[in-house]
């Protein structure tokens, strides 16, 4: 039998609510517990804090999206801080013959570069020997840029030199030599580089391609023509006749082997070209191969001595002592003309001087890979629209006089006559020169010639091609394309879009940057996190349901 104040059995605890407000809407009627007599109040109460499941990945992405805008908010304020501002550029271009430095001023102007490549905004000096003269010797090739680096100094203020980029581009006279003497000579640059108190990294000081050699000389010939971001078929095409090689550069209609076709966008234009370096087609290296050729196949003149004949040499103008050839011949120990030397006798015939010049520039044309080949065993598609033929074209035409609108056979009657006179009359006429510079002279003209004429079709009468080195005041120097092309954001190659645009700006702290947002967003999200409300949940036995009240931390 029960008794009447038997306790009851404790009923089975509640259920508690369920935290997550996304689960169900927080109401009263959705509390089904039944009230619990034992209880010594007539109300009790919970307090539920308020917790979403996704706070973490929202703070994440919160910290990542205000992170991304931070950073581009910083990006575009410094591309507008310099507006107006002063700014220098410094390019060392380490030749075959010598290095030297471009010191480039400029001003940004609504974001935009503005060169003055006059006396003004540019200045340079060159030193010898050129790197590649260090070859055995690398360590020591980068004291030969001391000189060059305090001449910077000179012309760049000090509180700039921070921010001033140094870079070191070899050229034909480097990829002569061995890749691990190059590395060798790069390295020991690098080095003076560093150290140097200007802007440089490690891959601004690289041997440059032929072809990127040929795409820069490109690229300021026509910003100076002020076809640079206009029509392609209005550009003018570039070649130059260096020491080492030559470079051919120009906007085709042919289709050509990928290894020769290279891009360039500049504005809202793109243009497709041709671009292709000669290696052992410059004037200077020409001009040693002349004596190998004509050692081994050139004709022969019988002379008293049975043991003994004369190589004939119609490069250079008769009546030069054979003595004086031996001395000022620039042919190398190991060569095959070297033990001829004193056996050269000069004829001074223009005719079978551009015939020699033909069979070096026609040597490997057995090897022509492609349909069709200019230059010994090379592609070259057909020379379409004007061309402005730099270096060593410019050096030739000016000593004999010539203007810069002067037609091929100008050059070539201005040749034949300084290599047919006597070499006496040569000597009075051009006291003021070098002996070893006036030798060259009667080759480099029928080398163009033959260059440009019998190998790449010019006719004689033809206007198209122009010889200078400069256009109003601007240098038709590859090293300021080189500088356009890095300043103006103008795109050269791969275009890896917006992104690799924004990770290449010089931003050195921003990742201590980023960080640091990332540390204030988690920060602000914490604070306000800690100061959200607290809801209580108290059941009011009188009136039987549950009361739900908000409540500040």
């Amino acid at each position: 039998m029960r008794r009447p104040n038997a306790r009851l059995r404790k009923p089975k605890s509640d259920p508690k609510p369920d935290p997550d407000p996304k689960m169900e809407p927080l109401s009263i009627k959705s509390f089904q517990f039944k009230p619990n007599p034992s209880s010594r109040s007539s109300s009790f109460s919970k307090t539920l804090k308020y917790q979403p499941k996704s706070n973490l990945l929202t703070i994440s992405l919160l910290s990542i999206v205000f992170s991304i805008i931070f950073y581009l908010f910083f990006v575009s304020f410094r591309r507008r801080a310099p507006e107006n501002g002063r700014k220098f550029s410094l390019i060392i271009d380490g030749g075959s013959t010598g290095s030297r430095i471009h010191v480039f001023e400029y001003r940004v102007e609504g974001g935009v570069p503005k060169f003055d490549f006059g006396p003004n905004g540019h200045s340079s000096l060159k030193v010898n020997p050129g790197l590649s003269s260090f070859e055995g010797d690398p360590e020591r090739a980068g004291e030969s840029l001391l000189q060059l680096l305090d001449f910077g100094k000179k012309i760049v203020p000090r509180e700039f030199w921070g921010d001033t980029e140094v870079r070191l581009m070899g050229t034909a006279g480097l990829r002569l030599l061995d890749s691990k003497v190059q590395d060798r000579i790069m390295e020991s640059c690098r080095k003076l580089l560093r150290a140097s108190g200007f802007k440089f990294r490690d891959d601004w000081a690289s041997v440059i391609t032929g072809s990127d050699e040929g795409l820069y000389a490109w690229v300021v010939a026509n910003y100076a023509l002020g076809t640079l971001g206009a029509d392609p078929h209005l550009t003018a095409g570039i070649i130059e006749l260096g020491g080492a090689s030559a470079q051919v550069t120009f906007v085709s209609r042919e289709s050509m082997p990928p290894e020769f076709a290279r891009s360039i966008k500049y504005g809202n234009v793109t243009y497709h070209l041709y671009s292709n370096s000669l290696l052992h087609f410059g004037q200077n290296v020409a001009f040693d191969l002349l004596k190998d050729l004509l050692a081994t196949s050139g004709a022969k003149l019988a002379t008293k001595t049975v043991d003994k004949e004369l190589i004939i040499d119609p490069c250079t103008p008769k009546g030069y002592a054979q003595s004086q050839g031996a001395i000022s011949y620039n042919v190398s120990s190991d060569s095959s003309a070297s033990k001829y030397l004193s056996s050269f006798h000069a004829t001074g015939n223009f005719s079978e001087c551009r015939a020699a010049a033909l069979k070096l520039l026609q040597r490997g044309k057995e090897g022509c890979a492609y349909h069709h080949c200019s230059l010994g065993a090379t592609f070259m598609p057909k020379l379409y629209g004007r061309f402005l033929a730099t270096e060593n074209f410019f050096y030739t035409s000016q000593f004999f006089g010539l203007a810069s609108e002067a037609v091929l056979s100008d050059l070539m009657e201005a040749g034949q006559q300084f290599c047919e006179d006597n070499w006496s009359n040569i000597r009075m006429k051009y006291s003021s020169l070098a002996e070893e510079d006036l030798l060259q002279y009667c080759f480099s003209s029928a080398y163009i010639v033959a260059l440009l004429h019998d190998n790449l079709g010019i006719a004689f009468d033809d206007r198209r091609i122009g010889y200078t080195n400069q256009v109003e005041n601007v240098p038709l120097d590859w090293a300021l394309g080189a500088v356009i092309l890095q300043t103006t954001g103008a795109t050269n190659g791969a275009n890896h879009g917006w992104i690799s645009s924004l990770i290449g700006i010089d931003f050195p702290n921003i990742s201590l940057i980023m960080v640091a947002t990332t540390l204030l967003i988690f920060a602000v999200c914490y604070i306000s996190h800690w100061r959200k409300p607290y809801f209580k949940t108290i059941y009011d036995l009188e009136r039987g349901r549950y009361i739900v009240t908000r409540i500040n931390r």
